[in-house]
């Protein structure tokens, strides 16, 4: 299990990320959920180690993260919200990279990266520089190269940015069967249609505070609400946004 802890973050003072506390289980896909400016990215790049906290701990098994970075990173899968790849490698050659960093044996990051490349759907471009790629094919690349170690954790931040409908599609399947050997996945998205589908419980954030974390099913009954749409709504958005939409409208329609 992966136990995130009174997690913040001060920024000039003000804490863009406030004591969060959730736990992302073994066997299930949890769902972390916010508005652009609540606190996601910040809290993944301190559970990723890319940002130190101000206060709070991970721990992975009950151990806190930080006793042993090398072995935490060695079972960690990261798929980061901006993708980082050096274009002018082939996405062979940065698979080939990845494993070799991961200190894979040379003939499985072989193996392993062409099957990959091939269920993906990017064999046949394999030895095309990555520049040529459009941004679906990054993020597969991406995706493949978190994968490639078999990780424990995943930590997967907007995942499926500039996928095309099928390779979505393969995703979700794709969640639900890491999910089911075992892997711990915590899942970043503002596409909730997805997250409602493949997650076992979310955890919503707010302003950099936790304001719900539970089954999709208890947040419905809890709330009365039929679908995570319309709770994401509720917890994370104060505005009426029809009326919001009304407003545009008419300041479009405004005369000259």
């Amino acid at each position: 299990m992966l136990e995130i802890k009174g997690l913040t973050k001060y920024y000039r003072n003000v804490a863009v990320v406030d004591d969060v506390s959730f736990n992302v289980r073994a066997g299930e896909v949890t769902g972390y959920l916010g508005p652009n400016g609540s606190g996601k990215s910040t809290t993944v790049k301190m559970v990723t180690t890319l940002l130190q906290p101000s206060r709070g701990h991970v721990l992975l098994d009950g151990r806190d993260i930080r006793e042993d970075l090398a072995a935490f990173k060695q079972r960690l899968g990261y798929v980061p919200e901006e993708p980082v790849l050096y274009s002018y490698m082939t996405g062979l050659e940065y698979l080939q990279l990845m494993g070799r960093l991961r200190r894979l044996p040379e003939h499985l990051v072989e193996r392993k990266a062409n099957e990959l490349l091939e269920l993906f759907s990017l064999h046949s471009y394999r030895h095309a520089p990555i520049s040529a790629y459009s941004k679906g094919m990054k993020q597969r690349v991406l995706i493949s190269a978190a994968l490639l170690h078999n990780p424990d954790v995943l930590i997967l931040d907007e995942p499926l940015s500039g996928i095309d409908v099928t390779s979505a599609q393969l995703f979700q399947h794709l969640l639900t069967e890491l999910a089911r050997q075992g892997k711990i996945i915590l899942y970043i998205s503002h596409v909730l249609e997805v997250v409602e589908k493949v997650c076992a419980q979310v955890v919503i954030i707010y302003k950099g505070k936790i304001r719900a974390a539970d089954s999709v099913e208890r947040l419905r009954d809890l709330m009365n609400l039929p679908s995570l749409v319309e709770i994401f709504s509720q917890l994370a958005e104060e505005r009426d946004l029809a009326q919001v939409a009304r407003d545009i409208v008419s300041v479009m329609a405004a005369p000259r």
